[in-house]
């Protein structure tokens, strides 16, 4: 059902228009996204923390090196965890793509505001012409035509102010998504400098028990020379050192797998390596109990929000289906101008203002069936927010037991690590004595380097549960 009225007037009089900005916007209600406070992730604040000009990698994403010089290591740099963070921050092209598409839903939410605005638009046309004629001569002419047109939406059923609040709610999720990226970086950088912080450690353990083994090797070759010690002892240290030796190689070999692939991960330029500048100690203590913990993941973790705006968007989009079925009032206006120049008689104008009101009576129920899918896409979602809220629940217990679990050994590995550097005292002391055996002194090699893997993996493992357990409730302080 289709009704116009128009108002048709020829005395060159212009019509005032009322502003779309007086309509009363009294359905900008809260939603989910004026509810939540925005925050901007401190991953896209101002540069905190000073790294090294030379670490930072070409800004051509194109380029591609063609020579070997290009991609020789010149130089190592050690570098603190902080100062990955920062390069990642920096480099992270996932979080660049998000920070990008933040930046596309602004647009779109300014074009969904768009339509609280009426559209003005002119033309003018300028024409000369002459009519042709016989045996005579023809006059030319010059015309002028102008109009100007004011079209604006009064009430569409609820359509505009659904779309206008689908577009704050998109808005809102790819904010959270944006912090939700900068939390997987950083929790990827921290558990993978954990890595490079143990291949390095390894390494150091490995050359200890490399000397170790040197010199319980020339304990025995010195005694055999003396003529106390046996030929099997010399033996015994020389697999000893062998398999020493053997384990060094293995983790100079995993060392620099670390190394490149934490290079990887935050960018670095094509010629440098990196090494792990802080010492492997604990990052820290966890105060809240694990109730605690449960209760402020539920609040913070950005995935439950971004499920409560999925589930808001298909809420506005089954009211925009339903508004398809409800009237639709718009407001026309339109203001013209003609002029003939030389032709002896002045311009003439004239306007029309009209409303236009439509309704649909039937449309075989396309509209009904997009909003029924719409409620499906809600209930959807629903179920993905509770799976969500379980999967949570569930990487907090997790990571709580491991840090509880790893807090223990790091104290029982501490108190072997002491009592291996004792026992290997004394079997060397006996050893040189007459009263012990070579066969015992490598025993206590061995498990003085067993003790000391065991407390760096003790600690390592202590901070990788911590930083799970900071990233699963979203602990901004930590970041």
């Amino acid at each position: 059902m289709n009704f116009s009225l128009f108002c048709v007037h020829s005395t060159g009089l212009a019509v005032a228009i009322a502003s779309s900005a007086a309509l009363p916007i009294a359905f900008l209600a809260p939603t989910f996204a004026s509810s939540v406070a925005a925050q901007t992730p401190p991953e896209t604040q101002p540069d905190a923390v000073q790294v090294p000009d030379f670490l930072n990698p070409n800004p051509n994403l194109l380029q591609f090196p063609t020579r070997p010089e290009e991609v020789k290591i010149q130089r190592t740099q050690p570098i603190t965890l902080a100062e990955a963070l920062e390069l990642a921050k920096r480099h992270n092209r996932d979080l660049q793509v998000s920070i990008l598409e933040l930046e596309r839903s602004r647009s779109a939410l300014r074009e969904s505001k768009a339509a609280l605005f009426p559209n003005v638009g002119v033309n003018a046309n300028l024409t000369n012409s002459r009519n042709a004629s016989i045996g005579g001569s023809s006059q030319s002419t010059t015309a002028f035509n102008g109009q100007a047109q004011i079209n604006y939406d009064l009430f569409t059923s609820g359509d505009r102010q659904a779309s206008i609040r689908a577009a704050e709610e998109r808005l809102r999720i790819d904010e959270l998504d944006v912090e939700n990226r900068s939390l997987e970086i950083r929790l990827n950088v921290t558990t993978q400098y954990y890595d490079l912080q143990q291949a390095d450690e390894q390494v150091r353990i490995n050359q200890s028990a490399v000397e170790n083994s040197q010199a319980s090797l020339r304990d025995a070759q010195a005694r055999e020379r003396a003529g106390v010690g046996t030929r099997f002892d010399v033996l015994q240290s020389q697999v000893n050192l062998a398999n020493a030796q053997q384990d060094l190689t293995n983790s100079f070999s995993q060392q620099r797998i670390a190394r490149r692939r934490f290079a990887a991960l935050i960018n670095l330029a094509q010629s440098v390596d990196i090494s792990a500048a802080d010492a492997v100690e604990v990052a820290g203590l966890w105060q809240q109990t694990l109730e605690e913990s449960i209760i402020q993941a539920f609040q913070n973790r950005p995935e439950l929000l971004q499920v409560l705006g999925e589930r808001n968007i298909f809420e506005q989009q089954r009211r925009q289906a339903i508004s398809r079925l409800g009237p639709q009032i718009s407001l026309n206006g339109n203001y013209s101008v003609i002029d003939r120049f030389n032709d002896g008689l002045s311009a003439t104008d004239g306007y029309s203002v009209g409303l236009r009101a439509s309704l649909t009576l039937f449309d075989g129920g396309a509209a009904r069936a997009s909003a029924a899918q719409s409620k499906i896409n809600i209930a959807i979602a629903e179920s993905q927010f509770a799976s969500q809220r379980e999967l949570i629940r569930f990487d907090v217990e997790q990571f709580y037991a491991q840090l509880q679990s790893n807090l223990d050994n790091i104290q029982t590995s501490s108190v072997a690590l002491n009592q291996a550097r004792e026992a290997l005292s004394l079997a060397r002391l006996r050893f040189e004595a007459g009263v012990g055996t070579q066969t015992d002194v490598i025993f206590a090699e061995n498990d003085l380097t067993r003790a000391e893997g065991n407390r760096v993996t003790a600690i390592l493992d202590y901070n990788r549960a911590l930083a799970n357990l900071q990233r699963t409730v979203t602990f901004r302080s930590a970041r």
